[in-house]
């Protein structure tokens, strides 16, 4: 309703004179606002007298808020930003209803908006503006307050690391009216930024947020174990989710699809600045979104094949392999097993100024110097087939195909091979000599991958027993033999294990080995390949033939002080 209809009315209705109404209206002129806050102001009604007349006029009730107690949980139920923008506030919840004071019940927009918002029904009350406007003031600052107390026992929970870091996120490409949302919640930026700056500190490589239908808990994976590190209030949730997605420009409206994004992170430390990268997966759940963050940093990716733990037998195998002219290098293992760190390695390695590299990646990790890496849009319809097409036309020597997931792939990555190409590659399967199956199951022939396929490398990752507080734990011989340790190797080998300190959290482990098996393809596989040998024949031929399996692999590092029984148990069979 208009300033100057609702004049007209309390005219009618003998509240003001004219005199007063023009008065009321020059005084809205001069400071904006509303014309019942102007008339209160020149003291010619009373807040209660406005109230009583809109709620005759609206057919709603009336309420003094002065006299009225709202709990904090329906006040978080609309933020505060939204609350002085339409100069409401939440009252209670019935069922499906919302009760809102507002200073105009005819105000439709501010309805839908709250009812998409909350998922709740709107019964709108009318109260005064200077009520509504204190009452806001007062609940958020209360709310405000009891978030600021759970983000100080968040912190007291985790570490109270003295190491002083500043999380910068690179806000300067986002609109201003998100920023200025998001630094709103001060609460909810500072603990975002928290479980970023921990899950460094700590050397995590993921963070996992899970909404449950009473619990809101953040995980850390550390050396490839989930640990529970806090449980934020549930109603901190989507503040939480909402900050994420500005950060990783992604929409925030959108609740019912999956999305993926990135934050990019500078770091001051030591008065050193570094960048990192935050890849952001979030999934709807039952109970709301679940956000994994993985920890890409740039200065734990190890370029040195050395340091990777092979075995030098296979080591010499796989630099064999990769400077080949053409052919096809595979990487094999589950997700998290490293395989991309083997990859980026290789090419490290290779990458000259002589030789154009060209990678197709889902998605792109790391930003490596001189390396031509493009990211796939499967909306678009750029994926990895589409990708190694376009390579084809490109004069590359060196091809990366971040996975082989189809038939389509395969046939285009093994004609690259055949036809002047190096190929490195990721397949998802248990060992080296199952890849071999693997790849005809998807319809590539038997002659095709004995002729482009040179080696395959099955790898695991196992945690390091911690250096700090690492003793000997001899177990039985009987344990050893077991394990895969001949009678003669059962009698030398002295396991060790971690104690448990400061340096580990009392883990017994920091840091993770690479477990390695390599299974070149040399003219006796090829036949075995070409005749539709099994996995289990390709594995056995491979073993006369001196391949280290990933449990041998595995027992040479415990032999030899890197690991535990237990890891190698956990991650390999005999």
């Amino acid at each position: 309703m208009s300033g100057t209809r609702l004049g007209d009315l309390m005219v009618k209705e003998s509240l003001i004179t004219i005199a007063q109404l023009t008065e009321g209206l020059n005084e809205q002129k001069k400071t904006g606002g509303r014309l019942g806050s102007a008339l209160v102001k020149l003291g010619f009604v009373t807040d209660e007298e406005v109230t009583t007349f809109l709620s005759r006029q609206y057919g709603v009730p009336s309420i003094n808020l002065a006299f009225f107690e709202v709990d904090s949980e329906i006040i978080r139920l609309v933020p505060e930003d939204t609350a002085r923008r339409y100069e409401i506030l939440p009252l209670s919840r019935v069922g499906t209803s919302l009760a809102i004071a507002m200073v105009d019940p005819t105000n439709v927009f501010a309805m839908d908006d709250i009812k998409f918002m909350t998922g709740f029904n709107v019964e709108p009350v009318v109260a005064s503006e200077s009520s509504i406007r204190e009452s806001i003031e007062k609940y958020y600052s209360q709310v405000k307050e009891k978030a600021d107390d759970a983000f100080s026992k968040a912190m007291e929970e985790m570490s109270s690391d003295d190491e002083v870091l500043e999380l910068e996120a690179e806000e300067a490409q986002l609109g201003e009216s998100e920023l200025e949302k998001a630094a709103t919640e001060a609460p909810v930026v500072k603990l975002v930024n928290l479980m970023m700056r921990e899950s460094l500190l700590r050397g995590a490589s993921d963070i996992h947020m899970e909404p449950y239908e009473k619990e809101y808990r953040v995980r850390f994976r550390i050396d490839g174990i989930l640990q529970t590190v806090m449980s934020p209030p549930v109603k901190m949730r989507d503040a939480i989710i909402s900050r994420i997605k500005i950060m990783s420009k992604l929409d925030i409206a959108e609740k019912r699809l999956p999305q993926d994004g990135r934050i990019m992170i500078r770091l001051l430390k030591d008065g050193r600045k570094k960048q990192l990268d935050f890849r952001v997966s979030i999934c709807p759940t039952l109970f709301g979104e679940k956000v994994v963050m993985r920890l890409l940093d740039k200065e734990n990716l190890r370029l040195d094949m050395t340091k990777l733990g092979f075995e030098q037998e296979s080591l010499t195998k796989f630099e064999k392999a990769i400077l080949k002219p053409y052919g096809m290098v595979l990487v094999t293992g589950p997700t998290g097993s490293g395989k991309t760190n083997t990859l980026y390695s290789s090419i490290s390695q290779l990458n000259k100024p002589d030789t154009n590299i060209m990678t197709a990646e889902d998605p792109v990790e790391f930003q490596l110097m001189g390396i031509n890496q493009v990211q796939m849009k499967e909306q678009i319809g750029l994926n990895f087939a589409a990708a190694l097409r376009s390579f084809l036309r490109q004069d590359p020597n060196i091809i990366l195909v971040g996975e082989i997931r189809d038939f389509e792939t395969a046939e285009v990555a093994i004609k690259a091979a055949l036809t002047g190409h190096l190929v490195l590659s990721t397949l998802h399967t248990n060992d080296a000599p199952s890849t071999i199956s693997r790849l005809m199951n998807m319809g590539i022939e038997p002659f095709l991958v004995a002729t482009s396929v040179h080696l395959i490398c099955a790898q695991r990752l196992v945690r390091r027993v911690c250096a700090n507080c690492k003793v000997d734990n001899p177990p039985p011989p009987q344990v050893l033999i077991d394990a895969g340790y001949t009678p003669d190797e059962a009698k030398e080998v002295v396991p060790k294990k971690g104690e448990g300190c400061d340096k580990c959290n009392q883990s017994g482990y920091k840091g993770r080995a690479g477990l390695y098996e390599v299974l070149e393809i040399n003219d006796e596989m090829r036949e075995l390949v070409l005749v539709g040998a099994s996995s289990l024949e390709l594995r056995k031929k491979a073993i006369e033939q001196g391949m280290i399996t990933l449990r041998r692999s595995g027992l040479i590092k415990v032999r030899d002080g890197v690991t535990t029984l237990e890891e190698i148990m956990r991650e390999t069979l005999l």
